[in-house]
């Protein structure tokens, strides 16, 4: 239907509606409306029939694509490097110069240094299926390639979850308009994931109450019954407080955990020491509203806990997902709608594309959050071709000022495949310009709704864009690694990655009757009636054995703030309501302020508007300064997604940013960041 009717557009210029879909790394994988006339994309609204979260509205970053899609930040045409690094000057290629460079470098690299010395640099939550490990995994896995371990988000919470209950599926977003309490921890809604906002707000009409767990005062904080704005990095403890409280109370609901549970008396050997006073005071909260957080949740049901990310990104973040992760648990609040708890829905979705990349290679393995020393000249084995796609490194990685340095190097050959000019892009010795999921047929799943898209593109590409899977299929035939006829069609290997679920033809059969697919349990599984933990045994593994030994000191472990005295005050940087990450990130212009509560700004002689000069041993931003009332004491903030445009120094908060590891995952310790605000 989309390909007569943007014909029809094409022809006579008529404003025509088109079916699409949402990927972007966000969970609610809206259904989208997408108005086309003469070729190009005037207009996205929200479905009001495929995704029932939808519900006819989407988020304002999406709505602002067009803009991304034609700005003039878009890359229209293959680009080679003709000036220093770092300037952006760039002469026009044809695309199959630019392959066969690309491809030529990949080999010579290849037979000089080792496969090992080329490094895939990307991270997928913005992509869909066939984007993703698929042609590209297949190019480098066959060159034997180092592997990346993709760990800046997700990494420890993706450890928690599957560790405790095997990545059991989550509460459905829509049925928290059935719950009586809702705990928001780590989560800001208002800007990621907007659906479940509505969803609150019907159960508040109803009479639910809310609880907030962040450092900021985030909208919803604003309006809830309850916030506790702790101090990064103490959720562990706080969530272990709650605990021994409720095994102290007899509030623990011991059938069930007898019944469905393995390690309930180590988690509550391991919560004892950490009582309400104790656990307050290390967050820096009152003890009487920790109190009464635990009178709410043992009280009231049904409860759902929203975990976020949020919570993850610190040297305890595996162990506090795992101890807020374990509370509906010890109360009983499964087994009833609108109860539980509702972190990422990806389990949901099996669509494997190991028949389409072929066998992953034992080749060395590197952390992208510490791209930095990878790329350091005087690293024993140097990353030598650097190929980064689907991320804007220089800004979303820890210890950027390393990773820019490594960046600059004359001898490292770096291939930068993108929608638009990132700044990362500026240091590219070969770019490449990407189309976007408008631009190409793309199969996404939400890890929020329960819904899977396979949708074509609605326009063409603008200027001479490809996709993932196409260049990344024709690099592997040009290297030499794949004969053309390995490489499926991206209809096969959308029918691929459908039959590895073992319901092809059923998904298959909704996707072209309804637009939409959901998982076998539907759009609204209740946990431990529809859905059950996908361990081994099917039984929830309170304190499992593998993460307690990979957590450097146990399972539910607290390390003590890493501030300083010269470096004293906590900097976060959160997600807005502007970017997906740093997409959309050409699109916010102008200067972003560090935001600082008013003691803190009134201890520095500080007003908003000030410059200042926010630095630790890693880094220097230069920003102005906004004194915000929402922000708790000892703690500012500076959003991730900024470029650096965004600045006046060009440095951003992943600059400050350490690049030591979570506990669990080998996940990104944004939050650990400790810095000191001064004049400028």
């Amino acid at each position: 239907m989309n390909e007569a009717l943007r014909a029809e557009s094409d022809a006579t210029g008529a404003l025509v509606r088109l079916a699409s879909a949402c990927p972007l790394d966000c969970p609610d994988a809206c259904s989208l409306e997408v108005t086309v006339a003469d070729g190009r994309v005037l207009k996205i609204d929200g479905a009001q029939d495929r995704n029932g979260l939808t519900e006819g509205y989407i988020c304002a970053k999406v709505r602002r694509l067009p803009q991304h899609l034609y700005g003039p930040e878009r890359l229209q045409a293959p680009l080679g490097r003709v000036g220093p690094k770092g300037e952006a000057r760039f002469e026009r290629l044809s695309w199959d110069a630019a392959l066969d460079l690309a491809a030529d470098k990949l080999r010579a690299t290849r037979d000089r240094f080792g496969g090992e010395a080329i490094l895939p640099f990307s991270y997928g939550g913005s992509n869909g299926a066939l984007s993703q490990d698929t042609t590209d995994a297949l190019l480098f896995r066959r060159l034997g390639a180092s592997r990346l371990a993709r760990t800046v988000c997700a990494a420890a919470t993706g450890r928690a979850a599957t560790g405790l209950y095997g990545k059991m599926e989550g509460v459905a977003l829509a049925d928290y308009r059935h719950s009586r309490l809702i705990v928001v921890w780590g989560a800001n809604p208002s800007a990621t994931g907007i659906h479940l906002v509505p969803a609150i707000g019907a159960a508040r009409a109803a009479g639910a109450r809310l609880v907030v767990v962040d450092p900021r005062a985030t909208p919803l904080a604003k309006q809830a019954d309850l916030h506790l704005a702790l101090r990064p990095g103490t959720d562990v403890v706080v969530a272990l407080a709650v605990i021994r409280e409720l095994f102290a109370r007899g509030a623990a609901d011991v059938a069930f955990l007898a019944e469905h549970a393995t390690g309930v008396d180590e988690l509550r050997r391991r919560s004892e020491p950490w009582t309400l006073e104790r656990a307050a005071d290390v967050a820096g909260i009152e003890a009487g509203d920790l109190a009464r957080f635990v009178a709410l949740y043992s009280t009231i049901s049904p409860a759902v806990i929203r975990c976020g990310w949020g919570l993850e990104r610190n040297r305890n973040g595996g162990s506090a997902v795992a101890a807020v992760l374990a509370l509906p648990a010890v109360a009983g609040k499964f087994g009833v709608r609108g109860g539980g708890y509702t972190l990422s829905n990806s389990g949901a979705w099996k669509l494997d594309a190991s028949a389409i990349a072929g066998p992953e290679r034992s080749t060395r393995v590197i952390n992208m959050n510490r791209l930095g020393e990878a790329l350091a000249a005087d690293a024993s084995s140097p990353v030598r071709l650097l190929f980064i796609y689907n991320s804007n490194a220089l800004v979303t990685t820890p210890n950027a000022s390393l990773v820019e340095r490594g960046l600059a190097r004359e001898d490292l050959f770096t291939v930068v495949f993108d929608q638009v000019m990132t700044d990362t892009a500026r240091f590219a010795d070969l770019i490449l310009p990407a189309t976007t999921f408008l631009e190409h047929r793309e199969l996404s799943r939400g890890y929020g709704a329960f819904v899977l898209h396979d949708t074509p593109a609605v326009v063409a590409p603008a200027g001479e864009a490809r996709s993932n899977y196409e260049v990344f299929g024709e690099l592997a035939v040009r290297t030499g690694v794949a004969r053309g006829d390995e490489i499926p069609s991206a209809e096969q290997a959308v029918a691929t990655m459908l039959g590895a679920t073992g319901r092809g033809e059923e998904l298959r059969r909704q996707l072209d009757e309804r637009g939409v697919a959901h998982p076998p349990f539907g759009e609204h599984p209740v946990q431990f009636v529809d859905v059950f933990p996908k361990t081994a045994d099917r039984r929830i593994h309170l304190v499992p054995e593998a993460l307690d030994a990979e957590a450097p000191e146990g399972l539910y472990a607290f390390r003590a703030d890493p501030a300083t005295a010269g470096e004293p005050l906590a900097l976060i940087s959160p997600a807005t309501n502007r970017t997906i990450s740093s997409t959309l990130g050409q699109l916010r212009k102008g200067p972003v302020p560090l935001e600082m509560n008013p003691d803190d700004a009134a201890a520095r002689g500080l007003s908003s508007g000030d410059r200042v000069r926010v630095s630790n041993r890693f880094g220097i931003v230069v920003c102005r300064v906004r004194v915000a009332p929402e922000m708790r004491r000892g703690v500012v903030d500076l959003p991730k997604g900024l470029w650096r445009h965004n600045t006046e120094n060009g440095a951003t908060a992943c600059s400050l940013a350490p690049d030591t590891l979570t506990d669990l995952g080998g996940g990104a310790c944004f939050n650990d960041a400790r810095v000191e605000v001064r004049p400028a």
